[in-house]
């Protein structure tokens, strides 16, 4: 059975199991579902037994309303909401009876399993970020990140094609990036996902499941005592939800209708987006040393013409000049822009003061399992950092007085997998260093690359950072030997210099 039929199959296995009270079809239920609900609970409780407890209160509810969900809804989703509501309810349960030692202990068991830093920070903070985003955010999420489902599967549950999937699940990526960043933590989508991914759902207990569908399907005639307050404070809790739903629903037809006096955001002033952005982009490969990525500072140029955007983009570390956008659009606070030049796109998120524009850079390649994002945070500027212009034939050309200006060639690496170097040196009067780097097989674009010499040793690193060259000047200047070092490895390379 495939992915997708799988998540079809969730909701018929609930309308089968109300019609007919099916063991078989709400044992299912629970064997697919166990590990989701109950690693939810074991971060929110943290402590071990209580999230068997919720897990089984979760499935007792489960049972109690599987003939009043609606068909469209999207199981997975609904049980996290539902497990988040019931850890709420025994929250305050466990706060009344303030076990401190539980929650020692659990913390004892959060250290000896986890062994990610990423997920050691945004692990207790994670349930309620995923609590301030929209259903359909939330949703997207849980598939793709808690049970690691295809982009086409969460199209097929939300209802839409495999595209729109990519943006709704990047989106909300960025939205939890944001809600960590703002309680101290720093960090890319593309680190919050990996993290979600990989430590979010556990195996669960191996008796717990028997125990679960057990209980849930007699609607919790045998739990225990405990186990029923809480199915009665989530139900609560979730009724309330419900209501306050519909009150805000209310409210907001009224002001809509009414003649109130009360400044409401969506009628305040819409921030203008025109004018110049800057901010500092990962780049894909390695840097210099291990664990370093390369970066490229981005200048945005916005242009309005009567509710057009014109948008281009400079690529101030890549000697990138003007990258057009195809397409940009932008309805307050959300902006979006096409850039088929990059394979790319960016969906960013504008502030009340349109002072900052917050998202992420989608990268498309064709080749399979290659798209990546990246966060990118545009900054509002009057000053951008100036784009390096390209060295002219007179600038590089070798000079009395300079030992390295000039034009150099040479390879980094051996055999077919090397790659062709070209470099410009110029060193004006004042001895200072411009120059620009060419990796003929990769691509023509120039990499504007910074130069000391020191009359011993040379280092040439490229803006971006991809790597650096490091070595000395022999056989009277005409060569330049060393090392080229990249992801903290070192190849033996030779420059010479030519006409």
């Amino acid at each position: 059975m495939n992915d997708d039929m799988e998540l079809v199959r969730d909701m018929e296995l609930v309308r089968e199991y109300a019609a007919r009270q099916s063991e078989q079809a709400f044992e299912t239920l629970v064997s697919r579902n166990v590990g989701l609900v109950h690693s939810a609970a074991l971060r929110q409780l943290r402590d071990p037994h209580q999230a068997e407890e919720i897990t089984q209160t979760v499935f007792i509810i489960l049972a109690r309303k599987a003939g009043s969900l609606n068909p469209k809804t999207i199981l997975p989703g609904w049980l996290y909401r539902t497990t988040r509501y019931v850890s709420g309810a025994a929250l305050k349960i466990q706060r009344r009876r303030e076990r401190r030692e539980q929650e020692a202990q659990m913390q004892a068991v959060i250290q000896e399993s986890q062994t990610d830093p990423a997920w050691e920070q945004i692990s207790p903070l994670l349930d309620e970020a995923m609590a301030n985003l929209r259903d359909k955010d939330r949703d997207a999420i849980v598939l793709r990140y808690f049970q690691n489902r295809s982009l086409r599967d969460v199209g097929a549950a939300l209802g839409v094609d495999e595209y729109a999937a990519q943006k709704r699940v990047a989106r909300a990526l960025e939205k939890l990036r944001t809600f960590f960043v703002k309680r101290g933590i720093d960090s890319t989508t593309a680190t919050v996902a990996g993290a979600i991914s990989a430590n979010s759902v556990q195996v669960a207990p191996v008796a717990l499941a028997k125990a679960v569908t057990a209980v849930a399907i007699a609607k919790g005639a045998a739990a225990s005592t405990s186990t029923l307050t809480l199915v009665k404070g989530a139900l609560k809790i979730m009724a309330w939800t419900k209501t306050k739903t519909a009150i805000v629903a209310s409210v907001v037809a009224l002001l809509g209708i009414g003649t109130t006096t009360v400044v409401v955001e969506a009628l305040l002033p819409v921030p203008e987006i025109q004018g110049t952005w800057e901010g500092t982009s990962d780049l894909p490969g390695w840097g210099v040393q291990a664990g370093q990525s390369p970066k490229t500072q981005v200048v945005l140029k916005i242009r309005e013409t009567n509710g057009d955007y014109q948008v281009t983009a400079d690529m101030i570390s890549q000697g990138v000049k003007d990258v057009p956008f195809s397409s940009s659009t932008y309805q307050f606070p959300h902006f979006h822009g096409e850039i088929p030049r990059l394979h790319a796109s960016y969906d960013g998120t504008v502030n009340r003061a349109g002072t900052v524009i917050s998202g992420t850079v989608h990268f498309f390649y064709s080749v399979p399992n290659t798209n990546y994002f990246e966060s990118l945070v545009f900054q509002r500027t009057d000053h951008p950092t100036p784009f390096p212009e390209p060295l002219t034939d007179a600038e590089f050309a070798p000079r009395a007085g300079s030992d390295l200006q000039g034009y150099w060639k040479g390879m980094i690496g051996t055999g077919k997998n090397a790659l062709h170097i070209e470099f410009k040196i110029a060193e004006p009067s004042d001895g200072t260093f411009r120059a620009d780097f060419y990796s003929l097989d990769q691509d023509t674009n120039r990499q504007p690359t910074s130069v000391s010499y020191d009359g011993t040793t040379v280092r040439i690193m490229p803006m971006a950072g991809f790597g650096m060259f490091q070595g000395g000047l022999l056989n009277g200047g005409k060569e330049m030997s060393g090392d080229w070092i990249q992801n903290g490895q070192r190849i033996r390379t030779t420059f010479t210099r030519t006409n």
